[in-house]
């Protein structure tokens, strides 16, 4: 079996992609992978470190308003599309996905054009311009939100998930606490504003440090990399709780998530299939930086369906914050309704599912 994978620009479209391929490579000891991405994304240095072969073409995004840099544009996707046939031949492949971004585009495209299976995967509840572009030349559609459905021709959605809730499952939560120095006996809160971290969420958190003491829970706080040596200069001048743990980056985040009780994070697509995987209540705050505003719409496919407590970053501050963890934590029967919702919404299985739908549409 001979797979092309493509997706780039933001972990959130390149780590489902590697999902899917532990998952296919679970099945079939023979396959063979190429991932086609771009010199200068993410993926270049994240796929190559993983050991998958990889080539690139350029490609940028369209621009909202009338631009001659739109015309460069056109110009990239037609180049693109013909370098991407010539892999595509060259590797034989037998069937191509398209995780998200900009270079799925003319990959995804000159597949079709082959005549050679294809599937793109939809992360988000909005989905990216890409995506709906592709949708028309594709055989399936696979997506991680009944909200996405509407966006897609009817007759090829998939709901599969995300690939990345399979990787979080059954992972050793005594080892996640075990790693940070939790108590095992006091309810823990994870609070985290994605790998770079997220100033408003830092800020929230710093307000509300003075009032955890006392309170019979314990505080995770990663700041990001980016954040974390100014944060603890902060910290200094606060009465802080022993039971706040401060980190830069969480390196064994599968592990800490099986180990926790309550979430508070961004809202993306990735975050969020993993908290339903594990059936994790959360407080989201989206980030209204993002395209469309799509954090807010993946935030409330949870919030809508009580699996999850939704804060706009314009609301936010430490008092609201610690307000709602208090809110959950201190009372038990609504965590669980919380956890029961959330786990409801989960889909563990997604990497297999979209597995599934490679091994139909390749038949």
């Amino acid at each position: 079996m001979r797979v092309v994978v493509s997706g780039g620009g933001t972990g959130g479209h390149i780590y489902p992609a590697l999902a899917l391929i532990n998952e296919i490579k679970k099945h079939h000891s023979d396959v063979e992978f190429l991932y086609i991405g771009t010199e200068n994304g993410l993926e270049h240095n994240i796929v190559k470190r993983a050991g998958i072969p990889f080539k690139s073409v350029e490609i940028s995004g369209f621009k909202r308003k009338i631009s001659l840099e739109n015309v460069k544009t056109i110009t990239r996707f037609i180049t693109a599309v013909s370098l991407s046939k010539r892999y595509l031949k060259d590797f034989k492949a037998d069937v191509v996905i398209g995780t998200g971004g900009y270079v799925c585009g003319p990959v995804v495209y000159a597949a079709s054009k082959l005549k050679i299976p294809t599937v793109i995967h939809e992360q988000n509840s909005l989905p990216g311009i890409t995506n709906k572009f592709l949708s028309r030349y594709v055989d399936k559609v696979a997506i991680c939100f009944e909200e996405a459905r509407s966006y897609f021709p009817e007759h090829k959605v998939v709901l599969t998930g995300n690939p990345r809730a399979s990787e979080v499952i059954g992972q050793n939560a005594i080892k996640g606490r075990e790693s940070l120095g939790l108590d095992k006996n006091k309810k823990t809160v994870l609070i985290f504003g994605g790998s770079r971290g997220a100033k408003a969420i830092n800020e929230a958190v710093l307000e509300m440090i003075p009032s955890l003491e006392g309170k019979p829970y314990q505080v995770v706080y990663v700041t990001g990399e980016v954040h974390y040596d100014e944060v603890i200069e902060e910290v200094k001048s606060l009465t802080q709780s022993a039971h706040v743990i401060i980190k830069p980056f969480i390196h064994n985040m599968p592990e800490v998530l099986a180990s926790v009780d309550l979430i508070v994070s961004r809202a993306g697509a990735t975050s969020l299939a993993e908290i339903t995987a594990l059936g994790l209540p959360s407080i989201l705050i989206p980030s209204p930086y993002v395209t469309a505003n799509h954090q807010e719409v993946n935030a409330r496919s949870l919030s809508d369906h009580d699996a999850a407590i939704l804060i706009k970053e314009s609301d936010l501050n430490g008092q609201k914050l610690i307000s709602q963890i208090d809110n959950l934590l201190l009372n038990e029967l609504k965590l669980n309704k919380m956890k029961k919702a959330s786990k409801d919404l989960g889909i563990p299985d997604a990497a297999s599912r979209l597995y599934d739908v490679l091994k139909d549409i390749s038949k």
